[in-house]
């Protein structure tokens, strides 16, 4: 059973929209810009959303990127994912970055980013000799085909 939690949030501006999600069954909440953009290739422009959120605790915000923009433009974020932790309450403000050879104009109110949540609880790291044994073992990147 899902169980919805409330989110806090506070509009910085006229232009600021509340994230919202495409589908139904989609996890991520697209964000949008709060004014025009001029992304210059290969420069970071900081991309302000125009929304401050108060996360609860033990709830983190993932900031993704959205695959349309990375792979019809070569534009993304430069930390991705960053991370919102619930002690943050600024402007969610994002970096994105133009891998491409063209300037590319993002509009206001354009969807640029996906805010991903996730309930955690705290963990006590505990010192051991050895791991138990698994499958996988060491086996890393490629390991499974």
């Amino acid at each position: 059973m899902n169980k919805n939690i409330d989110i806090n949030i506070v509009l910085l501006n006229n232009n600021a929209k509340i994230p919202s999600k495409q589908h139904e069954l989609d996890i991520g909440y697209d964000i949008f810009s709060s004014n025009e953009f001029e992304l210059i290739p290969n420069k970071v422009t900081f991309i302000e959303t125009g929304i401050s959120i108060q996360l609860p605790a033990g709830c983190g915000g993932f900031i993704l990127p959205r695959s349309g923009l990375a792979s019809k433009y070569s534009i993304t974020s430069i930390n991705s994912p960053g991370l919102i932790d619930p002690g943050y309450t600024g402007e969610i403000k994002v970096p994105l970055i133009n891998h491409s050879d063209e300037t590319y104009y993002l509009k206001n109110n354009e969807r640029f980013a996906q805010l991903v949540l996730i309930n955690v609880n705290s963990v006590n790291f505990k010192i051991v000799d050895k791991l138990d044994e698994s499958m996988r073992s060491d086996k890393g990147f490629g390991s499974t085909g």
